[in-house]
């Protein structure tokens, strides 16, 4: 099988590391060139949980010709409909595109540039971050829930064998949807809070003050979730946050890591943001979800990124 990652940041560098330690073919799509580069020249340099070099073929998306079996989407989210464009010439009939992206809306801009039937959607809790050009720090267990758009889980059992021959520990879910929103909920109140308050999750959830932060955000997240999905379990959401916030406490989230650490736009508009402009539509108030969105876009604009 061919696979294509494209958008190799940090959680592509993940799933294409583990990726190549099977039969499969895997090729890297990006478009930060001093990354391309390292991979090229050095391998991809793997650290934490595992500590390895591997050489894999990374070039930009422009430049792929093969036709895919499988495409698995990862770039920032405000990036997708020009990855899509991009790619257009190795999406053949059969080509499967997974997307894993953060945040919500993204089945949505799909279905402009693909067939239904090809579109999967799916969620992932694994842990990574770049340490820099073609180094990737690993931190942590995960899992992987995917669904097709249209069909069920039988249709993709190759693409769910593969991924767990990798260890990605991989399985179908028939409402990933609520599974979507989980990491939304996850993703909601750690990464922009850690973002401002530049702080670890262990440091965010151990203050009473951040905890209340956090625990507003949340009922804001599950207040607009609920509106728009069947299926919401909301204290199982808040237990695996809590969860999540112990076995990653010394994890910087991903947003932090654009934010702060690599001075990069967020995938805020995909989160708190999508949540505000969903709250509105369905007449849910969000100010906690605005305000931190507002925070992060003043940041932002500091920066020069707006």
């Amino acid at each position: 099988m061919l696979v294509y990652i494209a958008g190799s940041g940090a959680m592509g560098c993940r799933f294409g590391y583990q990726l190549s330690k099977t039969d499969n073919r895997v090729i890297l799509l990006d478009n930060w060139e001093d990354h391309i580069a390292a991979i090229s020249q050095n391998g991809l340099k793997v650290t934490g949980d595992v500590e390895d070099c591997v050489h894999l073929p990374i070039m930009k998306p422009t430049e792929a010709t093969e036709i895919a079996d499988l495409i698995i989407l990862l770039p920032k989210a405000d990036q997708l409909p020009k990855m899509l464009q991009n790619i257009r010439g190795i999406i053949g009939e059969h080509t499967k595109v997974l997307s894993l992206l953060n945040g919500l809306g993204h089945a949505t801009t799909m279905r402009r540039y693909l067939d239904q039937e090809n579109i999967m959607v799916g969620v992932t809790i694994w842990l990574a971050g770049l340490k820099g050009p073609g180094h990737v720090h690993l931190q942590g267990p995960g899992s992987v829930f995917v669904q097709n758009m249209v069909g069920d889980g039988q249709s993709v059992v190759d693409i769910i064998d593969m991924f767990n021959q990798a260890g990605l520990n991989a399985s179908y879910d028939d409402n990933v949807i609520e599974a979507i929103w989980r990491k939304a909920c996850v993703n909601g109140v750690m990464n922009p809070t850690c973002a401002v308050l530049d702080c670890t999750i262990g440091e965010l959830f151990g203050t009473e003050a951040g905890l209340n932060l956090v625990k507003n955000i949340f009922d804001e997240f599950i207040a607009v979730a609920k509106s728009e999905a069947d299926g919401i379990d909301e204290k199982a959401i808040w237990a695996y946050i809590m969860e999540t916030s112990k076995k990653a406490s010394s994890h910087y989230p991903s947003m932090h890591q654009d934010l702060v650490q690599h001075k990069r736009r967020t995938e805020i508009d995909y989160l708190n943001g999508a949540v505000v402009f969903k709250g509105k539509r369905a007449g849910i108030p969000t100010p906690y979800c605005q305000m931190i969105t507002d925070m992060v876009h003043a940041k932002e604009s500091m920066l020069g990124l707006r």
